[in-house]
Formats: structure tokens, C-alpha cells, sequence
């Protein structure tokens, strides 16, 4: 019987109130993020977490303290694990590994339990549907080096991106599609759906990081999947820090346009697969706040797709391509799925 690990990357969360200061230290102190030499970033995160540790506790005392990112992880990782098992019969043994980029458990806790379980094949699949050099791959970066040093000999390969994966479409369509029939005749005019992803620096993006256009196809694919359904919609971004020029438009902005326009608001956190910070506190609370503040007769947020049955299902179906694949794939082709322009894209034209 062949043995399987498949390693899930997240960004991971503060579990305790006293994590958050090294959490934020850890996320600053990634040269993806910050791209300062070594000695300088270091001492800018050392700068930034302890200025923002205040903030980001309050943040997350509203979610009981820690965040729920985990929790929320390990049920998709049980999720995928029982859709493997099924689909497999008794030809393989799987078994499904987390590592987060920024807390526990990090990758080197995964790579040496992977270790210890020896496969005979590692397939790597990020838990961000759309690739980009500050997520996917700085979680691989470091699954590569962490992998290396804890003996992890068997090969791997790696799902890179799945922007417009038909289940994970399709867990988005349907929550779009609730939250539609839900919000019914509350607003005269139709409501405006924000398709709302975390933020990036426009500088990160000119330098060919695939991660806005992906978003757009995510978008373009959810939009089409709707079929009849007239949708006013847009693409926007949320969560901006510090002084750079970030991609936009603005969910902030977008909602106070919707407020003006006397638009219902439906968000999409179309980036988003597992609820956290960003979705239960910046997009239910401080959002939903901005909304009545702005005067929009009626705010509802989709939530992630999470362990929804489609979005697992999809991710499986993936991850048994992937094994068959021989290379690295994303889940439009064995290749490369993004414009040659986006240099930023880890895929070798074909």
C-alpha cells in the first residue's frame, strides 16, 4: 500500500492573547512581506508587532481570544482526509498534514511529523486559491528549507493555485445564492455584491505577482456561474496597512459608494477559504458598522466556503491529480495557467 501525506499551509493565528506579539512578529519578519535585509526587518518587526500587539488583541478578544483559523483548518483537513479515503479504496493510505506560516503549527512541527510518517509521496496544497508570492510562496519556501531539515526524502509535488476550481466556484455560488434569496426585497434597487479579497501593495503586483488577476478570474467565474441572475457587482480589497499604494478599489470606499447609491451590500470574501480575523471582525463588525454608518439599508457577508461539501470535494479531486500529474500543476492545466506577463507565477511556460 502506498502512503500519501498531503500538507495543507494556511497563514495560522494567535491562539492565545499573549501569541499575538510574536505572531505579528512572525508575518513582519517574512522577507515576502517586508523585503528589507535581514538585520533591518528584523528590528522593523520587532518595531511594528509591538506597536500593533495592542490592536491586534483587541482583535481578537472579539473572537474569544484567539483566532479560530486552526479549529477551522483541522475540520477541512478531517473533510478532505474522508474524501480521499472514499474515492481511493484501499489502494492508498492517507494522511493529511497542516502547516501555518505564521504560528502553530508551523512547518518544521509538519515537515518532521511527515518525517516520522515516511511517505512515499508529498502532494503540497495551499489553502489560498489564488497564488501569490506573499502567500503560497512563502509558505513553500519554507515547507522546502524545513522539509530538508527534518529528513523528508520522498517526492513532492505541489498544487500552486485554483482560482476557478469548479467546486470551490460552485460552495461560492451557492452562498452568493442564499444570501441573495435571504436579502429578498429589504432595498428597492438591486443589491451591490462586493467580491472582497485581502489587499496586496501595488508594488507587489507590478512585479508580476499573479494574485489580482487570479482574483479576477475567481470572480469572472463565480459571476458566470450565476447564469440569468442580473448581478451589480465589483472587485475589491480589504485589509490595507502602512503608508504603500495598495490595489484597490477599497471594500471600505465601496461600501460608502453602495451607501450613497442606497444599495443593499452583499460581501463575497471570494480570497478567503476559512473564516478569521479579516471575515469575523473586519468583515461583521467594523465593515457592518462602516455600512450603517454610511447609510446602506442592508448588509450581508457570505461566509468562506470552509468544509463546505462541493469546495472539499473539488480540492480532492485536485489532489488526485496532482498525484498522477509527474509536476507541479494548478488546477487549470499541467502548466502554466496565468498570461506569460505575470512573471510572478511559479509555473514554467509550456
Amino acid at each position: 500500500m502506498s502512503k500519501v501525506a498531503v500538507v495543507l499551509f494556511n497563514l495560522g493565528g494567535p491562539d492565545s492573547q499573549e501569541a499575538v506579539q510574536p505572531f505579528l512578529f512572525n508575518l513582519f519578519n517574512d522577507p515576502a512581506i517586508i523585503g528589507l535585509p535581514g538585520p533591518l526587518r528584523w528590528l522593523l518587526a520587532k518595531v511594528i508587532s509591538k506597536r500593533r500587539a495592542p490592536i491586534a488583541q483587541e482583535i481578537y478578544r472579539e473572537l474569544g481570544g484567539g483566532s479560530p483559523l486552526l479549529p477551522n483548518t483541522e475540520d477541512q483537513a478531517a473533510a478532505l482526509l474522508a474524501d480521499l479515503d472514499g474515492q481511493d479504496g484501499e489502494g492508498t493510505e492517507w494522511r493529511v498534514f497542516i502547516a501555518m506560516r505564521y504560528w502553530h503549527p508551523r512547518a518544521s512541527e509538519a515537515a518532521r511529523a511527515v518525517a516520522d510518517y515516511a511517505p512515499d509521496e508529498v502532494l503540497l496544497v495551499p489553502l489560498y486559491p489564488q497564488f501569490s508570492t506573499t502567500t503560497s510562496a512563502s509558505s513553500l519556501r519554507e515547507w522546502a528549507r524545513e522539509a530538508t531539515a527534518a529528513g523528508v526524502n520522498a517526492p513532492s509535488r505541489t498544487l500552486c493555485c485554483y482560482p476557478a476550481e469548479p467546486g470551490f466556484v460552485a460552495a461560492s455560488v451557492e452562498g452568493l445564492r442564499k444570501a441573495l434569496r435571504e436579502i429578498g426585497g429589504e432595498s428597492e434597487a438591486p443589491p451591490r455584491v462586493l467580491f472582497s479579497a485581502h489587499g496586496l501593495p501595488k508594488k507587489i503586483v507590478e512585479k508580476g505577482d499573479p494574485y489580482q488577476w487570479q482574483v479576477e478570474q475567481s470572480v469572472a467565474a463565480v459571476v458566470k456561474a450565476m447564469g440569468e441572475v442580473n448581478l451589480d457587482w465589483v472587485v475589491c480589497y480589504q485589509s490595507r496597512v502602512g503608508p504603500l499604494e495598495w490595489i484597490g478599489p477599497a471594500t471600505e470606499a465601496e461600501i460608502e459608494r453602495a451607501g450613497r447609491d442606497g444599495r443593499a451590500v452583499i460581501v463575497v470574501p471570494i480570497a478567503f477559504v476559512s473564516e478569521h480575523s479579516e471575515t469575523l471582525v473586519e468583515l461583521d463588525i467594523e465593515y457592518r458598522e462602516l455600512a450603517e454608518q454610511a447609510g446602506v439599508p442592508a448588509y450581508l457577508r457570505v461566509p468562506t466556503v470552509s468544509s463546505d461539501a462541493a469546495f472539499i470535494a473539488g480540492l480532492g479531486e485536485q489532489i488526485r491529480r496532482l498525484r498522477g500529474s509527474g509536476r507541479a500543476i494548478c488546477s487549470h492545466a499541467v502548466g502554466r495557467f496565468c498570461p506569460g506577463s505575470w512573471s510572478g507565477c511559479p509555473q514554467a511556460p509550456e
